[in-house]
């Protein structure tokens, strides 16, 4: 129990507590304050009262401006020692950091306007990286979907394919219980949706029933299993808007391709843009069957690789256990084909749904990568573009250093600690660097329709998303300290003696490593001017290639049942119309070929050439003159020759790999059936134009057509033609709207990776450039400014003014020089290993990498001859003066 002394007296816990925290040479003078006022808030408030607001006082005193150096014996200073941290110094830097803002307003706007476009580059270039890495993860069992694939052997070569046989689905859930679910697919399509008298063209999928809860598709209303009923069909919200609009969908009916009436029985979510899995509808994976009876063959035929098959595994089921499981399944299906097990080996695998967008090349049966380069690359360009803009800021800072030099003496002299003054131009740049991210918000928030356009995205700001905003504010900290980490390094060095005394530092040691960063500058710069030529001439190389066949006034039409029955009447009322030249059908469009057939047999053969795949077209008559082909040798399919219609055309490709001497009139056995060479074409290009041409037949097939290829007549403009075939395929398509695709903007479609490549390429390169070319600016301003005496003594001794300007450039010339023979090797290595992605592909020349150098010598002279001239006119006598 206290007593009554202790009781009118301040609370002993605190004294102690004030003794032991508090400084020494500090504790006695503010213990005596309080106890002052301690004494007279008893007689105001009362013992109590006044004895909490002593020891919550003595709370108040424990941070650490006050705090006692407790290791630190023995070296007791009579003044406090401030910590960096503590609230007050960052109230101080800060405020010293916004004054020399507003002092140096010239060099702190080529700061921040660096940095700012730096950070804008880098956060474009995050939402984009985000957005691919975060494809397909909004799956709730994205760790636990596959989907199969297949590794067989094909003249020698490990080729990797995702196409399956049809009763595969079946054998996997009935005979393997690693699987909770499985769906078979095919690859989707687009077909005519009719509601009312109302036509709509919309893409989806034939899919089997488990597909809702593998893929956790989300049902907002209907039926929880909707696959199950065979004549049913399920929507997304977004296609029962544009089909129902306000109406309920649920229980509505839907025509499709205007032969069979389906039921909607569920309405589910529409997938993220970025969603491998894209469909307007889904249908029941039965439905197939009921509608097209030519498909019940394939039923049980495990030798028709067509469709696509998804699964789950268990939880806790190792992927690798199940892939031993699959390996030899078709083999196992196939035991009678003799080629199969020794010459062909196909082995299925499961392939993880976290790599079917950024992992799906294969190279000899082995996974390669794939998009994940460019998600790599981009963001090293991301990287480095802030790198860039960082460099300019250390540039600056350590050009500046003279002036700063006095003020460091001064702080250390009165006691300023290196860890201090480190604390206070950290905290200039990191102040700088928030200006800048305000800045780089707004120009995003600018460019992101145009990035969106350039990267066929569909990016947001996401601005309710606090994980966002986290990173956002870490990568401003961290480009504030890498930008400032070297000035403050660097100027906090300073030895206040040798500062005080005038003799500071600058020199040629001073200036290497600012000549570095430099260096480092120029070098990123030209790599990228480098890669930005080479991609162009790439993409170039690939447009300008012979393709064989003329994509210009070509279009293309899904051919519905109704065309298919009404293409004769349809192909009479087209030709009459004088819209089109010639029409034809096929079973491909004509910028790709969909199908590809083994089995082949020829004179001459042997057993394991039947393994050989050939691309194959099957087509009718007319195809050759409609496509605009012009023969090698032989000719078209011709209603003059009845035999004709068990006719094949090879191209050059095919010819050589059977070893066709003379190939015309050759006999060739496929599917049972023999068949006569009757034309030999060149290499038409129809795959992407940077590989080579693969060997290619063209069947006389009239069964196996589903796309109509139309010559538009070049007597009419395309507008003009297609006026005129509206109205004949409403005529006898009246359950599609007329869709039509052209050849050529097809064609164009296969340059979209490359072409963003150098889309990109460009924009990173100009603004590197922007950034380098403004801290060359600063630079250059900075060292004229610095040699305006030594520019007046060489004036008043004749110096001319072409003199002065070669001089203050020369130095900036050497560093480009150097960069350049930097750049050089590491473009070379760089662009090397990414043309080896192509078969057909440019050659690296050295002219590239000269024009590339005389690019930036000028955009160098370009930036400092401002600075370098004004400082060359400048009136000697008024320099010399203000020296």
């Amino acid at each position: 129990m206290a007593t009554n002394k202790e009781q009118t007296e301040p609370p002993r816990w605190a004294d102690r507590l004030l003794e032991w925290f508090v400084s020494p040479y500090l504790v006695e003078d503010v213990q005596g304050d309080l106890q002052e006022i301690f004494y007279k808030r008893v007689a105001q408030v009362g013992i109590s009262q006044a004895r909490r607001e002593y020891g919550w006082a003595v709370l108040h005193y424990l941070n650490p401006f006050f705090a006692k150096p407790h290791h630190r014996t023995g070296n007791l200073t009579p003044y406090p020692q401030f910590s960096s941290l503590h609230p007050a110094m960052i109230r101080n830097y800060l405020t010293i950091a916004g004054r020399n803002l507003v002092k140096n307003r010239a060099y702190s706007v080529i700061n921040i306007l660096g940095l700012a476009v730096g950070m804008a580059v880098a956060i474009l270039i995050g939402l984009w990286v985000n957005d691919e890495w975060s494809a397909n993860k909004h799956h709730l069992n994205y760790q636990t979907l596959y989907q199969l694939k297949m590794n067989q052997t094909i003249d020698g070569y490990r080729s990797t394919g995702d196409a399956l046989p049809f009763p595969i689905g079946p054998e996997l859930k009935a005979k393997y219980p690693d699987f909770k679910a499985v769906a078979m697919c095919d690859w989707g399509s687009t077909h005519s949706l009719i509601v009312g008298n109302h036509r709509f063209l919309k893409s989806g999928r034939y899919i089997g029933p488990d597909a809702i809860t593998m893929f956790s598709l989300k049902v907002l209303k209907g039926d929880q299993e909707p696959l199950n009923e065979p004549y049913s069909i399920v929507l997304t919200d977004q296609a029962a808007q544009t089909l129902f609009g306000q109406q309920e969908p649920i229980g509505q009916l839907v025509k499709l391709d205007n032969q069979t009436n389906l039921k909607v029985t569920a309405i589910v979510a529409k997938q993220p843009h970025n969603a491998s899995l894209q469909f307007d509808y889904l249908l029941p994976w039965d439905l197939q069957l009921a509608l097209d009876k030519g498909l019940r063959a394939y039923v049980t035929n495990w030798d028709n690789s067509s469709w696509a098959c998804y699964v789950q595994l268990k939880e806790g089921i190792r992927p690798e256990n199940t892939n031993a499981k699959l390996k030899d399944l078709l083999v196992n299906h196939l035991a009678n084909d003799p080629n199969t097990k020794k010459i062909r080996k196909p082995e299925v695998f499961l392939f993880p749904m976290e790599k079917w967008r950024l992992y799906s090349n294969f190279s000899n049966g082995e996974n390669t990568g794939g998009f994940i380069q460019y998600v790599r690359l981009f963001s090293l360009f991301g990287f480095f573009i802030v790198v860039i803009a960082c460099i300019n800021f250390m540039n600056l800072s350590t050009a500046r250093s003279q002036k700063r030099a006095k003020e460091v003496g001064v702080r250390k002299a009165v006691g300023s600690g290196r860890q201090q003054l480190i604390g206070q131009f950290l905290s200039e740049s990191i102040l700088m660097a928030s200006l800048a991210l305000v800045l780089a918000l707004g120009l995003v928030g600018v460019g992101l329709p145009f990035f969106n356009t350039l990267t066929e995205k569909q990016l947001v700001f996401p601005l309710d998303n606090h994980f966002f905003w986290g990173i956002l504010l870490l990568f401003t900290v961290f480009t504030g300290v890498l930008a400032g980490s070297y000035p403050a390094l660097y100027l906090s060095s300073f030895k206040p003696v040798t500062i005080l005394k005038g003799s500071v530092f600058i020199g040629k040691q001073a200036a290497l490593p600012r000549k570095i960063l430099v260096i480092t500058q120029f070098t990123c710069s030209m790599v990228l001017m480098i890669g930005s030529i080479v991609v162009y001439q790439q993409i170039q190389h690939g447009k300008n290639r012979p393709i064989g066949f003329t994509k210009s006034g070509l279009i293309s039409v899904s051919a519905s049942p109704d065309l298919l029955t009404n293409f004769n009447p349809l192909r009479t009322d087209l030709l009459a119309s004088g819209a089109v030249s010639y029409i034809s059908q096929s079973n491909t469009p004509p910028t790709a070929l969909w199908s590809s057939q083994s089995g082949w047999e020829w004179s001459g053969s042997r057993p394991e050439d039947k393994a050989v795949s050939f691309k194959t077209i099957a087509t009718t008559y007319d195809y050759l003159k409609t496509m605009g082909i012009q023969f090698k040798a032989g000719r078209d399919f011709s209603r003059a020759f009845a035999t004709d219609s068990s006719g094949v055309l090879l191209n050059e490709a095919a010819a050589k790999r059977m070893g066709l001497k003379e190939p015309l009139g050759e006999r060739l056995k496929w599917d049972g059936q023999e068949r006569r060479v009757v034309g030999i074409i060149p290499d038409i290009l129809m795959e992407s134009p940077f590989h080579r041409v693969s060997p290619m037949i063209i069947v006389f097939y009239k069964d196996w057509v589903n796309v109509l290829c139309l010559r538009i007549n070049p007597a009419l403009s395309p507008s003009a033609a297609l006026a005129k075939m509206g109205p004949i395929f409403d005529k006898y398509n009246p359950g599609y709207p007329f869709d039509y695709k052209f050849a050529d903007t097809e064609y164009a479609k296969k340059f979209n990776y490359e072409e963003l490549i150098g889309n990109f390429s460009v924009i990173v390169t100009v603004l590197t450039l922007l950034i380098t070319c403004l801290g060359l600016f600063g630079l250059a301003s900075f060292l004229a400014e610095q040699r305006t005496k030594e520019i007046g003594i060489r004036k008043v001794l004749g110096a001319s003014v072409a003199n002065i300007w070669g001089i203050l450039s020369k130095d900036f010339l050497q560093l480009v020089l150097i960069s350049c023979l930097v750049a050089s090797p590491i473009a070379y290595y760089a662009l090397g290993q990414w043309l080896k992605a192509y078969s057909y592909k440019i050659q690296l020349e050295v002219s590239v990498f000269i024009l590339v150098l005389l690019l930036a010598l000028l955009i160098t002279l370009l930036t400092i001859s401002y600075q370098s001239i004004k400082a060359a006119l400048m009136n000697p006598v008024k320099s010399l003066r203000s020296e």
